[in-house]
């Protein structure tokens, strides 16, 4: 999935504890083939082929992740999309740091992207795109449910402490370490000085996933543009520095960073699910970093 899993596992078993972590670790490798878009043999590849044509049978598994993201859409009124990829590409940031595109190829991108396109049949468990034009990228979905089913893992093979991170941006802890009961600490860092934490969080089973403009950017005329894109406009977010995003699963935590981070604050204080936390940083001179009320 183009970044690093690490799993840490405690337990009184070294062999039992080594065995499901391996276990884990293998559970993420299998899901990079169904899932990846880069490997053309995966499921995720034949779907993006084949659908634009036909209806194309699915397995069980994909077709709940398609619908689980749809539901997302919705829920965001459309400000997580898996279909972004050529706004993205219009932008520069599948290749190189970015840069300035002209209004008409944001409009044209735009034309070729939509959630709403995926059609998605239970009775046949088939999908189909509506629009020829359409392609699914996980970059935004992949992490966080390989850490959810990674979890799911480690606690069939009786694990009760462990602690995952996928590339640093999806984390999960399950239980807590032998020394700190209130769970497993990870640290936020400061937005605009890489070196600096902002924010101590504990993760009891729970997952965590933060999303950041400093991640990747570029300035033209003045302005910074991020890659967080706001599929409604076809241009960058703006007003927000850092989301990171508390749940019970990481699929949920992983999906919802950007939409909060696109709609802001009070947007997220009314539609956000029950039991979600978000910590928002938002672009302002004085830097501005507070748990949502």
């Amino acid at each position: 999935m183009g970044g690093t899993f690490t799993v840490v596992v405690y337990g009184a078993d070294r062999t039992q504890v080594e065995g499901a972590a391996a276990l884990a670790l293998e559970e993420a490798v299998r899901l990079d083939q169904l899932l990846s878009n880069y490997k053309q043999s995966s499921e995720w590849s034949t779907v993006n082929r084949e659908a634009r044509q036909r209806p194309t049978v699915i397995s069980r598994e994909l077709f709940d992740l398609l619908a689980a993201c749809k539901r997302y859409s919705e829920q965001s009124e459309g400000t997580f999309d898996i279909t972004v990829g050529p706004l993205m590409r219009v932008w520069g940031f599948y290749k190189g740091s970015g840069k300035l595109p002209h209004r008409a190829e944001v409009r044209e991108a735009l034309d070729k992207i939509g959630s709403s396109n995926i059609q998605l049949e239970a009775a046949g468990r088939t999908v189909r795109f509506s629009k020829p034009t359409l392609e699914m990228d996980p970059g935004g979905i992949g992490k966080g449910y390989a850490v959810d089913r990674m979890v799911d893992v480690l606690k069939q093979s009786k694990v009760t402490s462990a602690f995952i991170s996928a590339s640093g941006s999806s984390l999960y802890g399950l239980g807590h370490p032998p020394s700190e009961p209130r769970g497993w600490r990870v640290n936020i860092r400061h937005p605009r000085e890489a070196n600096k934490e902002i924010q101590e969080v504990f993760l009891r089973n729970e997952s965590m996933s933060t999303s950041g403009s400093q991640e990747k950017f570029f300035t033209a005329e003045g302005k910074v543009y991020s890659h967080i894109m706001d599929p409604r406009t076809g241009y960058p977010a703006q007003g927000r520095l850092q989301v990171s995003v508390v749940a019970a699963k990481a699929l949920d935590s992983e999906a919802w960073t950007k939409p909060i981070f696109i709609q802001g604050r009070q947007w997220a204080a009314q539609h956000k699910p029950t039991g979600l936390r978000a910590y928002i940083c938002d672009d302002k001179r004085e830097l501005s970093c507070a748990w949502l009320q």
